[in-house]
């Protein structure tokens, strides 16, 4: 592993040579190796050749830099970089097994995280990007493949879903993919690592991971009602110690609402990836099931059915998506009635 290294003569410079390389697990984009420098423990993560791969890098180079602001650390510290040949190396962060209740420190440090951005940083990341027409499309094409009636008005609630969602104000710093795994439970709290996909937004996009189970993740989990209750509490308080403002109850449940409704009709949310972009997979999902880490695709879209029929509910903007949603999960039940419900317990 020690010739696959790349570490140059200006990392060498500023740092020192690094002794001992061992290669880490991480996603095929990417190359990680923990190296021991003079007088510390390192990470150096290598983003490889492949689409966006300097897009990717700018990302997480930024948003270290900005998570950095933050009072206490919400991510490893940014050492040095090497942009020619898209290297970073990172504080070596020593992860402990979570507690039974990781979702309330993993929430807290999410709001920590997203409120290390504010108005001014606007241009520094791309913003967040939501569904589109293509995935009311795919959506509601699904809704009549399982033999669903989609009421008068539904398309256009979805509409107005996917143009609040791209309209909803904020200027959080996005993690892109806040999921068990990319959050590491240290000694001194949650900080979370890979910010390839990092970008500005709403925090509540972010926030209803603990509801909807995780959309971009391997590692999907549904959180028990009393523990997400107190996950999402954690969010509130800490927003307001780190901003000075208050999200209100109507905000949280509005947000919370359109952001699960939105996950729910992403058809990409449902692979990783490598695989995302251009196939429509809630079509696939309709023909065939496939697993991805801990649960299968039909699993979490009838997981984002059920909390989406529970979450839109009491919002009359989305009381036909909340009905619809009802209805198909009750239809996906009776056609793949062998599905077990998501696990409350990560791995």
């Amino acid at each position: 592993m020690w010739s696959r290294l790349v570490f140059g003569d200006g990392l060498r410079a500023e740092l020192g040579a690094p002794r001992n390389p061992r290669r880490l697990g991480s996603s095929p984009r990417s190359r990680v190796w923990r190296v021991e420098l003079p007088g510390a423990t390192a990470v150096v993560k290598q983003l490889v050749e492949g689409p966006e791969a300097d897009d990717r890098y700018a990302r997480e180079v930024t948003a270290l830099r900005l998570a950095a602001r933050a009072s206490a650390p919400v991510a490893p510290a940014l050492l040095a970089v090497d942009p020619a040949s898209r290297v970073l190396v990172l504080e070596h962060l020593d992860h402990r097994p979570p507690r039974e209740d990781w979702a309330v420190d993993h929430a807290a440090a999410l709001a920590r995280l997203h409120a290390t951005a504010g108005p001014a940083d606007a241009g520094a990341l791309p913003r967040w990007r939501g569904p589109d027409r293509a995935d009311i499309d795919s959506f509601l094409a699904l809704a009549e493949a399982l033999g669903a009636r989609i009421a008068r008005g539904v398309p256009e609630e979805l509409d107005a879903l996917v143009d609040r969602l791209g309209r909803a104000p904020g200027h959080a710093l996005l993690h892109g993919d806040p999921c068990p795994g990319n959050d590491l439970h240290t000694p001194a709290g949650t900080r979370f690592v890979d910010f390839e996909q990092a970008s500005l937004g709403n925090g509540l996009t972010e926030l209803a991971y603990l509801r909807i189970g995780f959309p971009t993740c391997w590692c999907v989990t549904a959180t028990p009602a009393a523990l997400l209750e107190r996950a999402e509490n954690a969010y509130l308080a800490q927003w307001r110690t780190a901003t000075g403002s208050r999200i209100t109850g109507a905000e949280l449940r509005d947000g919370l609402a359109d952001a699960c409704a939105g996950w729910l009709l992403r058809g990409d949310a449902l692979v990783e990836r490598a695989r995302r972009e251009g196939a429509d997979h809630l079509a696939r999902m309709a023909r065939r099931d496939w697993k991805w880490g801990t649960a299968t695709a039909r699993q979490r879209f009838v997981h984002r059915l059920g909390v989406v029929g529970r979450t839109a509910a009491d919002r009359p903007a989305l009381a036909g998506v909340s009905a619809l949603a009802g209805a198909m999960r009750r239809h996906a039940a009776a056609r793949w009635p062998a599905l077990r419900p998501l696990p409350t317990k990560r791995p």
